[in-house]
């Protein structure tokens, strides 16, 4: 109840005296909740134990892609059916050691044996009918000759008898009649001889074409029945080559047809790496290239030899060649790592690659700060090897980095490292 005594005035003072404590009061409770609410979050912790870091480094990175794969034998030959045949005995498997005229398998034809005997058949037949056209050319020529030779002896004859005539004509003993006609029959004989003469010669000169033919067919049969054996001979597979027998794709009774693949040969004391390098690094590996081959028992040392061109199942097949001895234990279908020296980058910045470091990209990073914590940089990244990649902006040397999976923390741009 308020005091009648007091003026209006000390009244009003008294009022504000009590509810001055009460106004303070809320105006620095009011003051509170607006800085508060000012204020920025705390930055969340991370624990760093499970966290991978590393250092920006300067100086030569060295780019390389890696690639699987496996020891395969620089000599390697297919050993193709040359008939068709069925098989009908294998005498070595895969893993025998074996020379180039090693019989691996046997095949059977007997259409091609039966070939061979008709051949043979055909041959003798060729050879009978040269035999007689030889004879009959040689008949030919012999009668011609007997011919030409009685031919001869009769204008002797008449050419003798021409002669005596024309002696007895001076002393009257024969008529001039009788002359005529044994000078005239002396002439017509020699023209005949003549004649008889080049008929021999030209039978001599045509007797090699009449027996030509005769003798290309059987020449023709010979060559076809030395073909039939060779391949009846064939049907005893051979290796080929000295090496170690690693393939033979067929079974006892298979029927193989002329091509089909029915053994395969390496020479394992040469062998070279068949690596598998991913299609987005394999656009900068040439041939030449310095390369190391990890066969689990030892590195070996190599070169690039060839490049596949084409890409199968996104990766492209590269072989490497060695320059040096294999490590012990190096074999034929030996699962190998295979490392290949791109190119050499000096004084440039770098850092382990991230899991999601890509060549040529940019990826947010924590960097760590000497208070432990750790804020968000925006890195631009170059040139990229198996383990160490390109800083091409957003840190510098010496500084640390956090390399593991934070996108946990995307929502966020500072951290503290516990």
């Amino acid at each position: 109840m308020p005091d009648l005594a007091l003026s209006p005035a000390e009244q009003r003072r008294r009022r504000w005296r009590r509810l001055r404590v009460p106004a303070i009061a809320a105006v620095l409770v009011l003051a509170g909740s607006v800085a508060v609410l000012r204020m920025a979050p705390a930055a969340p912790s991370v624990d760093g134990g499970p966290l991978w870091f590393d250092t920006v480094q300067r100086g030569e990175l060295v780019r390389e892609v890696r690639g699987t794969g496996t020891l395969v034998p620089v000599a390697t030959a297919w050993i193709p059916a040359t008939t068709d045949g069925r098989v009908a005995e294998i005498l070595l498997r895969p893993g025998a050691q074996v020379e180039a005229d090693a019989v691996i398998l046997h095949l059977q034809n007997a259409a091609l044996q039966q070939e061979v005997v008709d051949t043979r058949l055909q041959l003798e037949a060729a050879e009978a009918r040269l035999a007689r056209a030889d004879a009959d050319a040689t008949t030919a020529l012999l009668a011609q000759e007997a011919l030409v030779a009685q031919t001869e002896a009769t204008y002797e004859e008449a050419r003798a008898d021409a002669e005596a005539d024309a002696s007895l004509l001076g002393d009257g003993l024969v008529s001039e009649l009788q002359h005529r006609r044994s000078s005239s029959r002396a002439r017509s004989l020699q023209t005949q001889v003549a004649a008889e003469r080049k008929r021999l010669d030209v039978g001599q000169r045509m007797r090699p074409s009449q027996i030509a033919e005769q003798q290309a067919e059987v020449s023709r049969m010979r060559a076809l029945l030395a073909l039939k054996q060779e391949q009846v001979g064939q049907l005893h597979v051979r290796a080929g080559m000295r090496g170690v027998l690693q393939a033979v794709p067929v079974e006892v009774g298979s029927q193989v047809t002329a091509g089909t693949n029915v053994a395969r040969v390496a020479d394992p004391a040469q062998l070279k790496a068949q690596v598998r390098v991913p299609e987005t690094q394999a656009r900068d590996v040439q041939i030449g290239q310095v390369a190391r081959v990890d066969t689990r028992n030892g590195v070996a040392e190599g070169r690039v030899s060839r490049v596949d061109p084409a890409a199968v199942s996104g990766t492209v097949l590269v072989d490497i060649t060695f320059v040096a001895d294999l490590p012990r234990g190096a074999r034929p279908d030996l699962s190998v790592d295979g490392i290949i020296e791109i190119e050499r980058l000096s004084n440039v910045l770098y850092m382990a690659r991230p899991s999601n470091g890509q060549e040529g990209g940019t990826i947010s990073v924590f960097r760590t700060t000497p208070d432990g914590m750790a804020d968000r940089r925006q890195v631009r990244l170059g040139k990229g090897s198996v383990r160490h990649i390109q800083i091409l902006e957003g840190l510098r040397e010496g500084e640390r980095v956090v390399l593991s999976d934070m996108s946990a923390w995307d929502q966020v741009d500072r951290v503290q490292i516990k």
